[in-house]
């Protein structure tokens, strides 16, 4: 049985746009929010930093938690290859440390990481966005804490 994963991700709101990592698999473009797994010792707010830095090659700001979600594999689509996953994100606004950012490469993408993308938040259902609960709630502009438990 494999360990719970904590996940600490970064919500990049800027005129009406959120800025997401946009990757591709077998079925396509996907997109997910920055971030990624926490390391023993590390504070979430820390790993954010750091895995900003490693996907958008840029240093944030890490604000308020604001999100909070389970990912239990066995129980959504991707259960044929995620069934030992159970991770727990947490989502946090966040602003850019320079005032007008420019992205690159970050220092150690995803492997199926293929960019960077603003993404219009009245489109975000029009797009493959994990977690689509998450798209949702930022749609209708409910950025405040909330607990998703085990949805995708």
């Amino acid at each position: 049985m494999r360990p719970i994963r904590n996940s600490a991700k970064a919500l990049l709101i800027q005129n009406d746009k959120i800025l997401l990592t946009k990757n591709k698999d077998d079925f396509g473009y996907f997109y997910l929010f920055p971030g990624g797994g926490q390391e023993h010792g590390e504070e979430l707010k820390d790993a954010v930093e750091r895995e900003c830095l490693e996907e958008i090659g840029q240093k944030v700001i890490v604000g308020d938690l604001v999100y909070v979600r389970e990912y239990i594999g066995k129980n959504h689509e991707f259960s044929e290859w995620d069934s030992e996953v159970h991770q727990v994100e947490f989502y946090f606004t966040c602003s850019f440390a320079s005032i007008a950012p420019s992205f690159g490469e970050g220092t150690n993408p995803d492997k199926d990481q293929v960019g960077v993308e603003w993404i219009e938040i009245k489109k975000l259902d029009e797009i493959r966005l994990y977690p689509r609960a998450l798209g949702k709630s930022i749609k209708q502009n409910e950025i405040e804490i909330h607990y998703f438990g085990d949805v995708n």
